[in-house]
């Protein structure tokens, strides 16, 4: 069987990776211990984000004619690719994040959105919150106003009630004390 047979398998793999994918990051991995590798690979798995170690020329060949085309840059030394079709920002997130504690693993690149970017601009898509973080501040600022409003409206109810239990002893007393006086 010829070469080329035996590499389109894996060309036909990465494309079906990327088709659809929100973002792309490769970074090197070199250096990372195996259980520093297995911890990073558990959080990208657990985000839903597929990482795996390709030779740069099969990935070359599968970004080719794609928004990705534009990371062929980027392949150069040992390359791991990872990739989320829902969450834009996981990879980048999760990747920058780890880098700081295994200044081993370097950031090469990647595209977000379809926008190619260096590790620089990584870095900074990196700080956005995930969707479901910013869903859940969004839910939250919508509900606080309707929480306070509800508070607003007990405490005006309880000072009501109150003042109601505290007129009737008084009205209670004013009519004793009013038969007496006639």
């Amino acid at each position: 069987m010829a070469k080329v047979e035996l590499k389109q398998p894996v060309v036909k793999e990465i494309a079906e990776k990327i088709d659809g994918a929100q973002s792309v990051v490769l970074v090197d991995h070199r250096g990372l211990t195996v259980a520093q590798d297995t911890e990073l690979r558990k959080q990208l798995r657990e985000a839903g984000v597929t990482y795996k170690v390709y030779k740069n020329t099969m990935m070359n060949f599968a970004f080719k004619g794609t928004e990705f085309e534009g990371l062929s840059g980027y392949l150069e030394g040992p390359s791991a690719m990872a990739v989320s079709k829902n969450d834009a920002t996981a990879p980048a997130r999760i990747l920058c994040k780890f880098a700081e504690k295994a200044k081993a693993l370097e950031i090469k690149g990647g595209v977000v959105e379809g926008k190619v970017m260096d590790a620089a601009a990584l870095q900074e898509v990196s700080q956005i919150p995930s969707r479901d973080e910013l869903l859940a501040r969004l839910f939250g600022s919508m509900q606080s106003p309707v929480a306070n409003f509800a508070r607003v409206i007990k405490q005006i109810a309880e000072k009501k009630a109150e003042g109601t239990e505290a007129a009737a002893p008084a009205a209670e007393a004013a009519a004793e004390e009013a038969p007496a006086e006639a």
